[in-house]
């Protein structure tokens, strides 16, 4: 997405969502990284849950996990930055062997990436012979690599069903395992992972909203316990809400994902009235233009995958996006 140049003219963007004293602090960061970016031909992809000032303020490149994995193979800079958790920088460098990844952060992690290791899948495969492994990018490049085939929230269903068989060990968010297991006819077996931010959602979070908003329409992320999703109007990835959200044009609207996404949605939406019950990811916050701009200046933190391991987790990724 092409930016304007400078920092002052960005904020006509995000002012509903973020006070102008709070932007004249952002400013100067904002600026020095579309400078540092033009200088090192350097592109920075940010994940949904970024804060505005990332996201709508100095990404080039933005979406759910799908939607970076996919961009991510378009990239002609030399460098990618990777505003986001672990995982995507390292989905991001598998893609991409002959760039150079940086994440601001090496503490932005993922409870699902570590909830699963490639030793789990060794074992479920001896208890489920023949199974086929099914695995959501939230995950290690190491689980990847033990891994048949990659799936996101957005995907999950048509990847499940694509390999034609009768039952798949989905891993490792049981959520979502369970949630595509009511759209679909294949058996799932699924692991005990869960998101620590869409895990907290309950169905009575769903009950007051309605009373409190009538007419609120919900929409919950398939990370959410089966009830929520039940419960819900609508479910779907964060792309998806993002696209619901723009063709459907509620009135009020409530999305059970994590705190940024409503800001980042908003911006586009002037007509549309967020409720903003929402859980932060305490790794996604550990992004911020700062650190952003230290890894440009300073090419920090470059992210590499073993090549022990980097040709399956790149085939079990692209596969995933092949279909």
């Amino acid at each position: 997405m092409n930016k304007p140049t400078s920092a002052s003219s960005l904020y006509d963007r995000v002012s509903r969502v973020i006070p102008k004293a709070e932007w004249l602090t952002f400013q100067d960061d904002v600026e020095a990284i579309l400078e540092l970016k033009r200088r090192h031909n350097a592109v920075i992809l940010a994940h949904n849950y970024q804060t505005p000032e990332i996201f709508h303020g100095v990404a080039d490149i933005v979406g759910d996990s799908l939607a970076l994995a996919r961009k991510a193979t378009e990239v002609k800079a030399d460098i990618i930055v990777l505003a986001g958790v672990h995982f995507m920088a390292e989905t991001a460098k598998l893609l991409n062997p002959e760039k150079t990844v940086l994440i601001p952060d090496l503490e932005a992690g993922c409870s699902l990436a570590e909830s699963i290791t490639p030793e789990d899948i060794a074992l479920l495969r001896q208890a489920h012979p023949g199974v086929p492994v099914v695995t959501y990018v939230n995950t290690s490049a190491a689980v990847k690599a033990a891994s048949d085939i990659c799936c996101t929230s957005g995907n999950a269903r048509q990847v499940v069903e694509s390999l034609g068989v009768p039952k798949v060990l989905m891993l490792p968010d049981e959520y979502l395992a369970r949630n595509v297991a009511r759209e679909t006819n294949v058996e799932l077996i699924a692991w005990h992972g869960h998101c620590e931010v869409h895990e907290l959602f309950t169905a009575d979070d769903i009950r007051q909203l309605r009373e409190n908003y009538p007419g609120v329409t919900v929409l919950a992320h398939p990370e959410c316990p089966p009830d929520v999703v039940e419960a819900a109007d609508f479910a779907g990835s964060t792309a998806v809400m993002s696209v619901y959200v723009g063709r459907k044009r509620p009135s009020r609207v409530v999305l059970l994902t994590e705190c940024s996404m409503s800001d980042n949605v908003a911006v586009h939406h002037p007509d549309v009235e967020f409720v903003r019950p929402c859980n932060l990811c305490p790794h996604m916050k550990r992004i911020t233009l700062g650190n952003i701009r230290k890894a440009l200046e300073e090419g920090r933190h470059e992210v590499t995958v073993d090549p022990a391991i980097a040709a399956d987790a790149r085939r079990a990724v692209e596969r995933m996006l092949a279909i």
